[in-house]
């Protein structure tokens, strides 16, 4: 009996065994069939979802066109690739067009057109940008930007193309003039096509330093562009370009007039209500006309927190072209600033203008006494006597003496 039950239970144990195995073989392969199923309707799914997004995307393309830009070609950059304005027709610019990439790193970096549709805020996020990788993927030649802020005509063209003749590999230009002014240059000079996209400006007001920072801005997108100096229409070279070449390039510091006036015309412009962010003793006053390295001119661009105070609460008789730039880089950079400026400005004759010299004042002893100023400054902390490389304010008149003289006082 006792054998007898024990086979039993070892038969009942072996066939719980094959039910078992049985079982697994049957989940297992149901597990197969579902994960290929599974597997066959998601391939059906995302093979056709191109199909679905196309659909989907034909039929609302007529109100996408009115809300999503076209960045098909390099107008974001550029008004066009050619830069040839003289086809009535076009058919050469886009001839032209088709053979040049324009994004190319070339375009990129030495946008041949500087007219373009960004607004301002637009126009400073793309300037500031400043790659991480040190070395450059194009041999880059440092070169001088002069940006001239002018109420219209450039009486003194023909100087300032006397003096760039020759040096067109290492100096850009741009003129910020009122909105719709035409200069009418011919098609070789350094000016032609260089008017920047322009706004109104008003001589003391917030809308003159919005200016120096459109300029800045749109010669910043020139990454060759490493010397930025700020010139009026008034304002001429006492030196050859060799000279201010060598003497901005190499330069370890930036050329803003910065110093603190104790006076109803310095710190009695300041307003408290710029505290806690600008205090009294950060305040200073200078010459709006500077000179600064690329370093300095990103940080001017990309500064909107200290502007909008400068906006709000320097107004008449604060002014914000005096103070601004000053009072910033001294607050952030005062170590890597000369605190003194490179153009010259006569203000013995008091009031709230400089002299201007015509034709009458312009003799070879006037323009030697500018070049060679009586009291020394400091250039890369040694001693010197060459201060000045520009001069300012000059009459039209001036113009044709001035020619003359170039060549055998300036040596250009």
């Amino acid at each position: 009996m006792a054998r007898g039950r024990a086979g039993e239970k070892e038969e009942h144990i072996g066939l719980l065994k094959l039910a078992q195995t049985l079982s697994f073989i049957l989940i297992f392969m149901a597990g197969i069939i579902i994960g290929l199923a599974a597997s066959s309707h998601i391939d059906r799914y995302f093979n056709s979802l191109p199909q679905m997004l196309s659909s989907s995307s034909s039929s609302s393309s007529s109100a996408n066109l009115q809300t999503i830009p076209d960045y098909s070609n390099c107008t974001v950059i550029h008004r066009d690739c050619s830069n040839d304005d003289d086809d009535d027709d076009g058919k050469a610019a886009k001839a032209k067009a088709k053979i040049r990439d324009c994004w190319s790193v070339d375009g990129f970096v030495r946008p041949e057109n500087v007219s373009h549709g960004m607004r301002d805020e637009e126009l400073f996020w793309r300037a500031s940008m400043v790659p991480v990788k040190e070395e450059y993927p194009y041999d880059r030649v440092p070169k001088v930007a002069f940006m001239f802020l002018t109420r219209g005509p450039l009486p003194m063209r023909p100087l300032w193309e006397k003096f760039f003749r020759g040096n067109e590999k290492y100096l850009s230009v741009y003129v910020h003039t009122p909105p719709g002014y035409d200069m009418n240059v011919s098609s070789d000079s350094p000016f032609y096509n260089r008017q920047v996209p322009s706004q109104k400006v008003a001589w003391g007001s917030p809308l003159l330093t919005d200016a120096e920072k459109r300029l800045l801005a749109n010669a910043l997108l020139d990454f060759s562009n490493e010397r930025f100096v700020l010139l009026s229409e008034s304002c001429i070279p006492v030196y050859n370009f060799t000279t201010v070449y060598s003497y901005l390039i190499n330069s370890a510091y930036s050329f803003v007039d910065s110093y603190d006036e104790p006076t109803r015309y310095g710190r009695g412009r300041y307003s408290r209500k710029m505290l806690p962010d600008i205090k009294l003793h950060h305040w200073r006053k200078g010459s709006q006309w500077f000179e600064v390295n690329r370093k300095i001119a990103i940080y001017i661009i990309s500064d909107s927190k200290y502007y909008s105070l400068f906006k709000q609460y320097c107004r008449p008789a604060c002014y914000p072209d005096e103070h601004y730039i000053p009072t910033l880089l001294n607050m952030f950079h005062g170590s890597v600033t000369a605190n003194r400026s490179v153009t010259w400005v006569d203000w013995s004759i008091g009031g709230p203008h400089p002299a201007t010299y015509g034709a009458d004042n312009i003799t070879e002893g006037f323009l030697q006494s500018i070049r060679k100023n009586e009291t020394d400054c400091l250039y890369n902390e040694e001693p010197t006597s060459l201060c000045f490389l520009f001069a300012r304010k000059f009459a039209p008149s001036a113009l044709a003496p001035l020619m003359n003289l170039s060549s055998t006082v300036m040596g250009f």
